[in-house]
C-alpha cells in the first residue's frame, strides 16, 4: 500500500553556513563599525547580541535574509523575548525541528476532515499517511501545502 511520512526537519549544515555568512556581513557593514555586536550559534539556538534594541532588529533581519537565501523556512525559528539590560541587548532564536503532539493532531484532523481515502497515523515526531491510490496521497500533500500549519513540512519515505 502506498505511503509517505510527514516530517519537519532542518538542515543544520545550511544553518551553520547561514550563520557564518551573517557573521561575515556583520563585520563588513558600515552601520556596525565600532559596535559590539555578535551572532553565535549554540546547538539548537542562535544568540544575537548588540548594544541597543534597534541594532538587535537589524541582526535578526541579517540572519533571516541569510537563512532564506539558503532555502531554510523561517517558520522553524522561534524568537524569544529580547533581554534589554543597561549596556547590552540579547535575544535568542530557537531552531524548532520535529513535529510536536499538537501539530501532529492538527495534521491528522485536517486529513480526516478532507474526506480523502487515506489514513494518518502519528509515529513519534512524524505522521505516516497511507492510502490505496497514489493520487490520494498526492492530493493529501497538496492539501497540507495549502494549510495554515505553522511549521515547515517535508514529505519523505514515499513508498509505492
Amino acid at each position: 500500500m502506498p505511503s509517505f511520512d510527514i516530517v519537519s526537519e532542518l538542515d543544520k549544515h545550511e544553518v551553520t553556513n547561514a550563520v557564518d555568512q551573517a557573521k561575515r556581513e556583520l563585520e563588513t557593514r558600515y552601520d556596525f563599525k565600532g559596535v559590539a555586536a555578535s551572532i553565535e550559534q549554540k546547538g539548537e539556538s542562535i544568540m544575537l547580541e548588540a548594544e541597543v534594541d534597534f541594532q538587535l532588529r537589524q541582526l535578526i533581519d541579517i540572519i533571516y535574509a541569510k537563512l532564506v537565501a539558503r532555502k531554510i523556512d523561517i517558520k522553524c525559528i522561534e524568537e524569544k523575548d529580547p533581554d534589554l539590560t543597561g549596556v547590552k541587548a540579547r535575544q535568542e532564536l530557537v531552531l524548532k525541528q520535529g513535529l510536536d503532539q499538537p501539530i501532529c493532531n492538527k495534521i491528522t484532523k485536517l486529513i480526516k476532515e478532507s474526506k480523502l481515502k487515506v489514513q494518518a497515523q502519528i509515529q513519534g515526531e512524524k505522521v505516516r499517511v497511507t492510502g490505496k491510490k497514489r493520487d490520494d496521497l498526492q492530493q493529501t500533500m497538496a492539501l497540507l501545502k495549502d494549510s495554515d500549519i505553522d511549521m515547515p513540512l517535508q514529505y519523505n519515505n514515499f513508498r509505492d
